[in-house]
């Protein structure tokens, strides 16, 4: 069953693309026709490359691992990060630190950075610096936080990136395709889905297309998320049974063994008590 429907996406506007002239030849495949000088996306592609990308990050959110989610543009900033948050994933909506992935060790000092400065604030540290110490560090932790307070927990590299506008987010691409994590991304027209494992073509501009596609993919790690509990559940109690097993099975022996220790009491105080007749 789909995630998400031809209707949906049209009424969102998922299917206008850019302008002719404007467009990459590597997205022909996925343009239905060209009215007015704009290309117009073919949504039952789009249907289908959503549900294939939704299976995928099922798969990878059932798994444990983690989904960064990109995207610096003005109009899916705030959509990115609520749906991110939403299913527990780490997310970047601010600039794109350059680096990020293939020098994440780096980046991790800075993380931890912001953590030593909450140290400072807690232990009383933060209080025995000057005035303008400070106002130093206070905005020093700020810009950290803005930058990369969304990928704290992000404690070892991401196992895919899900991008929108791959043209706008291209560091972040090409970090990722170096290193091997694949790429999950909204692409227009007028990009290169070449760069990118999983593509989804549609607008990248409207935040109503962008809102739809992202619902649908969240849904599918929520999915996965759900169905990693369950199956942890059920592992621990298939764990437990024979450590029960083995508990009543002590429990057994040892009513056995009393059992066996009264008859060779009773058998040994019969023997007494006979012996003590027979004198």
């Amino acid at each position: 069953m789909s995630r998400v429907s031809f209707d949906q996406l049209l009424e969102a506007g998922s299917h206008f693309g850019h302008l002719k002239r404007k467009w990459n030849p590597a997205m022909a495949p996925y343009i239905f026709m060209e009215r007015n000088g704009i290309h117009i996306i073919d949504l039952h592609k789009t249907v289908v490359k959503i549900d294939e990308a939704a299976s995928a990050l099922k798969q990878v959110a059932k798994s444990g691992r983690k989904i960064l989610f990109v995207s610096t543009k003005k109009q899916a900033k705030q959509v990115v990060a609520d749906r991110a948050i939403s299913v527990g994933m780490p997310y970047v909506t601010e600039r794109w630190p350059g680096g990020m992935l293939t020098n994440f060790p780096t980046i991790r000092k800075a993380v931890k950075k912001m953590t030593t400065i909450d140290k400072m604030e807690k232990d009383g540290t933060f209080g025995q610096l000057s005035k303008r110490e400070r106002l130093q560090i206070t905005r020093q932790r700020a810009k950290l936080e803005k930058n990369l307070g969304s990928i704290a927990d992000l404690n070892r590299l991401p196992s895919a990136l899900f991008v929108i506008d791959v043209m706008k987010e291209h560091i972040a691409v090409a970090e990722a395709n170096r290193l091997g994590i694949p790429v999950f991304a909204i692409v227009d027209t007028n990009s290169d889905p070449n760069s990118v494992d999983f593509v989804i073509p549609a607008n990248d501009d409207a935040t109503k297309s962008i809102e739809v596609i992202l619902e649908a993919v969240c849904n599918a790690i929520n999915e996965g998320l759900e169905e990693r509990k369950v199956e942890k559940v059920d592992t621990e109690s298939e764990e437990q049974v024979p450590a029960r097993r083995e508990r009543k099975a002590k429990t057994v022996r040892k009513v056995v063994i009393a059992k066996d220790d009264e008859e060779a009491l009773n058998a040994n105080v019969a023997s007494k008590f006979v012996k003590k007749e027979e004198e």
